[in-house]
């Protein structure tokens, strides 16, 4: 569904992806990696939000160039921006995405009703997204992506700011959506989540995939491979902070 060739993508002539091939089918794909690897810019080009200047990217084995309405029909994403409309409610954003992809208010409402409930966002359904806390925030986005029920989700951190309860609501979504034939890539800092819930992880180290591995299959956990190859961190505390 997800197929990237020799992407390349730079900023101010420095490179931040460096001829990245990766295919992405049904399940879910973790793209690890420090900050500064590559990971968001790699889901900005997967996402139609950016072009890359080297290479081709394809969505279920089209091109945003010449589909880019059709791919986004089946395309959810959560940005790391997040792409609230600030001043409006939680409801309300979702209330206004839905007949983008084409759904009638009625159908909305229903959806809208249901994410709420299941993301524990009901109660705070009538808060302006401004004053929402980070995670609400980050589950309404989530929301927003998940409404038109798509085929492909690229989801950047989204267990960051959440609380334990939430995340463990959410693991438990995306794991039935895998299940029922979604392709989601997702990026995400915290490994042990990461070890429980994907199926693939992907390491980006300095805009290379330096590792790509089944972590069910691999006698080394998700954490011993990253630190294996971003580097253990090696502290050392100032004095001035130790007495």
């Amino acid at each position: 569904m997800i197929d990237c060739r020799d992407a390349t993508k730079s900023y101010a002539s420095q490179p931040v992806l460096r001829a990245i091939n990766l295919v992405v089918e049904p399940g879910i794909c973790a793209l690890l990696g420090a900050n500064g690897a590559g990971k968001s810019t790699l889901l900005r080009l997967l996402s139609g939000l950016e072009e890359p200047d080297g290479g081709s990217v394809f969505i279920g084995g089209q091109g945003f160039r010449d589909h880019g309405v059709e791919i986004r029909r089946n395309l959810g994403v959560l940005p790391e921006a997040l792409g609230l409309f600030e001043s409006l409610t939680v409801i309300e954003n979702l209330m206004a995405v839905g007949p983008i992809y084409g759904l009638t208010r009625p159908e909305t409402a229903a959806r809208a009703a249901d994410l709420l409930g299941l993301l524990e966002l009901a109660q705070g359904r009538h808060t302006v997204a401004r004053n929402c806390s980070f995670g609400m925030r980050k589950k309404t986005a989530l929301a927003m992506a998940l409404l038109h029920n798509p085929k492909v989700l690229l989801l950047d951190e989204p267990f960051e700011g959440i609380d334990p309860a939430s995340s463990a609501i959410i693991q438990m979504l995306l794991g039935q959506l895998s299940r029922d034939g979604v392709t989601i890539l997702l990026t995400s800092h915290i490994l042990s989540v990461v070890q429980s819930i994907a199926n693939r992880v992907v390491i980006l180290h300095q805009g290379r995939v330096e590792s790509d591995f089944n972590p069910s299959t691999t006698e080394a956990g998700v954490e011993e491979v990253y630190f294996s190859i971003v580097g253990n961190p090696q502290p050392e505390v100032p004095d001035w902070l130790r007495s």
